[in-house]
C-alpha cells in the first residue's frame, strides 16, 4: 500500500470507518438491487481538469476498508501534477464493492486534490515568502487537509492550539493589552517550562511597536502577525502598511502576513519582504479537484 503520514495513519480507521457508516448505512440498496452479487469489475481514476493529485493512499484505505480482496494500483502518486485527461488508478474486484466505496474514495481524492492544488499554485505566486495554511480546516478532517497543503508544496503552520503560543486580537483584548498579553505569555512559559514558539498578531502599526518593544526588552516572541496589513481598495491592493511594517521589524523576529490573502493578491504580498503568508482559503474555501471513477465489467 501507498505510504501514510504518521498524522494521517494514527486516526484513519476510525475517521473511514466513521465516514462508511454515515454513507452506507445498513447497505448499498441500489447496487445490491441492480448488481450480482458476483459480479466483477474493473474501475479508472480519471482526472478531468489540470491539478495535483492527493489522497491516493487514503482512496487506497477506503477500498481496502470496504472489501480487502480489491486490487488498487496506481501509475501516480501523491503530489503529483497531472494534466487533465490522465487516468491515474485502477481498481479491480467485486463491483458491489467498488460502488459502495466510490463516493467516500472520490469526496477525500477531490477535497485532498483541490486543496493541493490551490497550494500549489498559491506558494509559487508568493515566492519568495512562503505559503503557510491555518486552523481553518474541515471537523475531523484536520491531518487530511495538512497533508494536502504539504503535498502541493505549501507549509503547515500549528497543528492546534497546543504545539505553539499564537496570541490573537481576542487573547489582547481579554489580557488588558498587547504587552500584557505577552508579559502573560513569559511568566506562562517559566511556570509550565513549555519551549514554544510564540508568535504575536498585530493589527496597526502601534500594535506592532508594543510588539517590537517588548522584544527589544527581552521577551520572548518569535513571529509577528501582520494582520490585514494588505488592504483592499477601489485602486486594488494597497501593501504600504505592511511594507512599512516590514521595515519597522528589520529583521528582529519573523514575520507573517495574514488577511486579503488569495491567489490572485498572494505575489503582491510576498514582494513585501515578508517571510510568511498565511491562508485560511486554502483550506476552508476548497475548490474540489475533479476526478472521477469510471466503472467496467470485467468480461470473461
Amino acid at each position: 500500500m501507498l505510504p501514510l503520514p504518521d498524522a494521517v495513519a494514527s486516526d484513519l480507521d476510525a475517521l473511514l470507518d466513521r465516514a462508511l457508516a454515515e454513507d452506507v448505512g445498513r447497505g448499498d440498496v441500489t447496487t445490491e438491487a441492480t448488481i450480482p452479487a458476483g459480479t466483477k469489475a474493473t474501475a479508472h481514476a480519471l482526472l478531468k481538469e489540470d491539478g495535483v493529485v492527493a489522497g491516493l493512499a487514503v482512496a487506497e484505505r477506503v477500498f481496502s476498508r470496504v472489501d480487502p480482496d480489491l486490487t488498487v494500483s496506481w501509475t501516480a502518486k501523491d503530489g503529483d501534477r497531472l494534466e487533465a485527461g490522465t487516468v491515474f488508478g485502477t481498481v479491480t474486484g467485486r463491483a458491489r464493492s467498488i460502488l459502495v466505496a466510490e463516493r467516500l474514495a472520490l469526496n477525500l481524492m477531490q477535497r485532498m486534490g483541490g486543496i493541493a492544488t490551490a497550494a500549489a499554485r498559491m506558494a509559487e505566486a508568493a515566492t519568495p515568502a512562503v505559503v503557510l495554511d491555518t486552523r481553518k480546516t474541515a471537523p475531523g478532517l484536520r491531518a487530511l487537509d495538512k497533508w494536502a497543503v504539504a503535498l502541493g508544496g505549501a507549509q503547515n503552520h500549528r497543528a492546534g492550539l497546543y504545539d505553539m503560543v499564537l496570541v490573537k486580537d481576542n487573547h489582547i483584548a481579554a489580557a488588558g493589552g498587547v504587552r500584557a498579553a505577552i508579559d502573560a505569555v513569559g511568566r506562562y512559559l517559566i511556570e509550565t517550562d513549555y519551549d514554544l514558539n510564540v508568535e504575536v498578531e498585530a493589527r496597526t502599526l502601534d500594535e506592532l511597536g508594543e510588539v517590537l518593544a517588548a522584544v527589544d526588552a527581552g521577551a520572548r516572541v518569535d513571529r509577528v502577525l501582520l494582520d490585514n496589513m494588505a488592504r483592499r481598495t477601489d485602486d486594488g491592493l494597497d501593501v504600504s502598511m505592511l511594507e512599512e511594517a516590514v521595515r519597522r521589524v528589520g529583521g528582529r523576529i519573523e514575520t507573517e502576513a495574514s488577511g486579503n490573502v488569495t491567489l490572485e493578491t498572494v505575489g503582491r504580498i510576498g514582494q513585501t519582504g515578508v517571510d510568511y503568508i498565511s491562508s485560511g482559503a486554502l483550506t476552508h474555501s476548497v475548490t474540489a479537484l475533479d476526478v472521477s471513477l469510471k466503472v467496467g465489467l470485467d468480461l470473461e
